[in-house]
């Protein structure tokens, strides 16, 4: 009896310990490229994986992404929200567009995609923008009261628009919990349709073969990096590079294949 009851509370303290140590973990996302990092909560980079590519898939430069990035920052704090301040009581979304000013209705501006297109729409428009300071191109779309704040996030969206995009590999990661539920490839494919546009797939049940090279893989990958908490992605492989969830150590070394990007995702509940 005594046997049995050291047991079962060396599995109680095991499983203790590992439930404490998830709750532990710091869940952020980091953008590395040269001497530059910084870093975003998991919900942020949701949006900042958006933002970029829609520059990817509107066939824009990188440059676009790190202006848009810089903006939402500012605005927004790369988070969708739904009320506005008293410059503008009537802004809303990621951008603090206002529906006053033309840029949509109140529906339409609360749609990320939307609003990302919209921006982007204004400042194609705006001559010479991939050559202009960040913060002068963004206060030329947004006409803002405080136009020199842009130039805050100006290191944060080179950052992560250089690893977004796919111009850097290896520069975006996440450190996770592990996953809690399962994941849905059929999701996964959602999300990247609408950010992307039609990405030729295979579905393999709990992995989505994306079919990609180069700039545009890495991109995907790192896409599918930044949205691994609310996709339950555990795994994405490319290019002889892996990203693990749990093993918590960023891009290492592995035998994926070139010309895909792989993204697994969780298979049942953890229950953690």
């Amino acid at each position: 009896m005594l046997v049995l009851v050291l047991v079962a509370g060396g599995i109680y303290s095991a499983v203790f310990f590992v439930q404490r140590s998830e709750t532990l973990v710091s869940e952020r996302c980091t953008a590395v490229v040269g001497d530059r990092k910084a870093e975003l909560a998991p919900d942020q980079a949701v949006y900042a994986s958006l933002i970029t590519a829609v520059a990817v898939q509107r066939g824009l430069p990188p440059r676009a992404a790190s202006i848009a990035l810089a903006t939402a920052m500012q605005e927004s704090k790369l988070r969708n929200i739904g009320h506005g301040d008293q410059a503008g009581p009537d802004s809303r979304g990621l951008f603090q567009q206002r529906p006053s000013q033309g840029w949509g209705t109140e529906a339409q501006v609360m749609d990320p995609y939307y609003a990302v297109n919209a921006f982007y729409d204004a400042l194609v428009k705006v001559p010479g923008y991939e050559t202009l300071e960040i913060t002068d191109a963004a206060q030329r779309v947004q006409r803002s009261a405080f136009p020199t704040a842009y130039a805050e996030h100006e290191d944060m969206g080179r950052s992560f628009a250089s690893g977004l995009s796919g111009q850097t590999p290896e520069a975006v990661q996440c450190t996770l919990r592990t996953a809690g539920d399962a994941g849905d490839t059929d999701a996964v494919l959602a999300e990247l349709g609408r950010a992307y546009g039609a990405l030729p797939a295979t579905d393999e049940g709990q992995t989505l073969v994306v079919e990609a090279t180069g700039t545009a893989a890495w991109s995907v990958a790192q896409w599918a990096v930044a949205n691994a908490k609310d996709l339950d992605v555990v795994r994405v492989d490319i290019a002889g590079r892996s990203w693990d969830r749990d093993e918590r150590t960023g891009w290492q070394e592995s035998d994926a294949a070139e010309g895909q990007v792989r993204i697994t995702v969780s298979q049942a509940s953890s229950g953690a």
